[in-house]
Formats: structure tokens, C-alpha cells, sequence
């Protein structure tokens, strides 16, 4: 059968697939995995294969984006194949164009979900999903861009949060933390001085979501600038208007000021 199953991993390590997933896997012909979208923090290969039992394609970015993912098609052509993808497999648009290519040869494609960065980063701060607007990606400092800046004024005359990606390449080792993210926001705001992200603007921080020890933190952000929240990956979050629960939930989860009971930050 030409089958191409896209299976999502999950957030930290090679326990977070789920068990339809490990089916999927186990009964596959051919098994390719990448880790260059996103860091799990405790995943182990060798681990994971032991649990498969049996060996796992890992492919590069080249691989999928030069090549056009040829050897998973070329496999996928000849028996039913699994491409392994942290997270969620489309939350993030990187493996869409894979996806179509598979589609135009004649290829079945299926997906099972894993646990998402993007509801984990939410859940973990406490607000409500309904009320986040467009997410952002800060990138790194040499394609530093105004757009996270623009996002969140939209998002925020809407009376919405909005979550700040940080940009990462898992495969060279690079992480943006949320002191840079935040950095990056306060020259903006020197540029465009709109009083959007000041050194006194409430803001959340969420780092490695999904593990067993996750850390968050709200706080105006000249206090995140100097707050330690370990390893990556991290994300931010500027809220916009906050219903007295969601101020709980931050006082609560995330050791914000209580001064949020007055429900704006």
C-alpha cells in the first residue's frame, strides 16, 4: 500500500506518543523521524527504537526542504511509511508542502496528533484559549523584524493575548530565550514608542511546556528580563484584556503581581 502516516511525538520525550501512534509505528514498513522543528528536552533515539524495536531514518532539514523529502516518498512508495514529527505534525506549516507532494504521486496520507505546543503553552499560563489572537514568531536578532510588534497591537486592540514563538534551530543548537524575545519587543517599542511593550507591561514566560518540570512565570517584564527559567525551548505571552479568572490563574500558576485583579495588565 503507498502510505504516508504523519505521527505527531509529542512535547518532551519518546513517552509522549500516543498509543495509536506506536501502532502506526510499530506496523510501519519504513519509519523516518526529524528533530530540527523543536527541542525535546529528554528524548533518546536509541530509547525510542527500543520501544519501536526497530530502527528509525532520522532526517535532516536539508533532506526535507532541499530534496523535497524524496527518500519518504520513495519509501512511502513502496509500503506503508511513518514520518515521526515533534508535537502536533501540522501545527507548524513546515511539512504541509511534503504532504501535498505525497498526495500528487498517488500517496495516502494519514495524520495522528500529538500533544501541541501551542495548547501546552496555554494551558500552562492559565488563559483562556478563545481569547489569543494571531500567533508570532520572534526571530532571531539578524532577521529581527517589527512584525511580533505590529501582531500584538492588532491583537491587542482586539482585547486579545497574544504567544510570542521564540525562534529556534534545534539542529544547530540555537534558542531564542525570552530575555532576547523581550529585548528585541523594548527596541521596537524605543522606534515606534506606542507604549505597547514597556519595561512595566505585565508578560508571561513558559519554558520547556510539556515536561515534568515546566516553568512559568508573569511579571512586568523588567522583572522577566532578569528571571531565570532554565533551559529552552521558552515562549512568551503579552496579554490583552483579562477576565478576573484568567488574573487568578496567573496569580496562581504563574506568581503574578496581584495588582491583575484589576483585570487589565
Amino acid at each position: 500500500m503507498k502510505e504516508l502516516v504523519f505521527v505527531g511525538l509529542g512535547l518532551n520525550d519518546d513517552r509522549g506518543i500516543s498509543l495509536q501512534g506506536l501502532d502506526e509505528t510499530r506496523t510501519a514498513d519504513s519509519v523516518f523521524i526529524e528533530l530540527y522543528t523543536n527541542l525535546m528536552p529528554e528524548f533518546s533515539l536509541a530509547r525510542f527504537e527500543k520501544l519501536l524495536r526497530k530502527k528509525v531514518d532520522c532526517v535532516s532539514r536539508r533532506n526535507l526542504e532541499e530534496e523535497n523529502g524524496r527518500s519518504i516518498l520513495k519509501a512511502a512508495l513502496e509500503g506503508k511509511t511513518v514520518f515521526l514529527v515533534p508535537g502536533d505534525p501540522f501545527v507548524a506549516t513546515t511539512h504541509i508542502t511534503l504532504r501535498l507532494n505525497a498526495e500528487k504521486q498517488g500517496i495516502r496520507t494519514r495524520l495522528v496528533h500529538g500533544a501541541s505546543i501551542i495548547s501546552a503553552i496555554i494551558g500552562l499560563s492559565g488563559l483562556h484559549n478563545y481569547k489569543f489572537g494571531k500567533t508570532v514568531t520572534i526571530p532571531f536578532q539578524e532577521n529581527a523584524s517589527e512584525t511580533p510588534y505590529s501582531v500584538i497591537d492588532s491583537n491587542k486592540k482586539l482585547g486579545l493575548h497574544t504567544l510570542c514563538l521564540l525562534d529556534l534551530k534545534a539542529d544547530e543548537g540555537r534558542f531564542l530565550n525570552i530575555r532576547e524575545g523581550l529585548s528585541q519587543l523594548l527596541e521596537i517599542e524605543k522606534k515606534r514608542n506606542e507604549n505597547l511593550v514597556t519595561p512595566n507591561t505585565i508578560a508571561i514566560g513558559v519554558a520547556r511546556a510539556g515536561s515534568t518540570k515546566p516553568s512559568i512565570k508573569a511579571d512586568i517584564v523588567k522583572e522577566l528580563l532578569t528571571y531565570d527559567f532554565g533551559g529552552p525551548p521558552q515562549s512568551l505571552i503579552i496579554p490583552g484584556e483579562l477576565h478576573f479568572m484568567e488574573a487568578e490563574a496567573l496569580i496562581a500558576f504563574g506568581g503574578a503581581p496581584t495588582k491583575l485583579r484589576g483585570g487589565t495588565p
